[in-house]
């Protein structure tokens, strides 16, 4: 049960990363003159300069995002391989 839930941590990492950025660039394109009046800058009036910042942030976003899953899901499986060998040699 244990590989089960960690191997769907991964695939849902495997599926939201590309499928965050995406979005994150759509809503950029979308949306461009809310970037440029929060930014106050008229470059990203241009649909496709705002789709690429968005696909940036998007991608800074979901780096970050999916980084921290599998970092925290390393972490734990090093733990519990640490636990096994410290349980093989004092058992010994």
């Amino acid at each position: 049960m244990k590989y089960f839930v960690i191997n769907s941590f991964r695939l849902m990492v495997y599926l939201v990363y590309p499928a965050f950025i995406l979005y994150a660039g759509a809503t950029g394109y979308i949306n461009g003159e809310v970037f440029a009046d929060r930014l106050g800058s008229d470059i990203f009036l241009n649909k496709y300069v705002s789709a690429a910042f968005g696909l940036f942030l998007g991608w800074v976003i979901a780096t970050l995002a999916a980084g921290l899953i599998i970092t925290l899901l390393d972490i734990r499986d090093d733990v519990n391989d640490l636990l096994r060998i410290a349980e093989d040699k004092f058992d010994k």
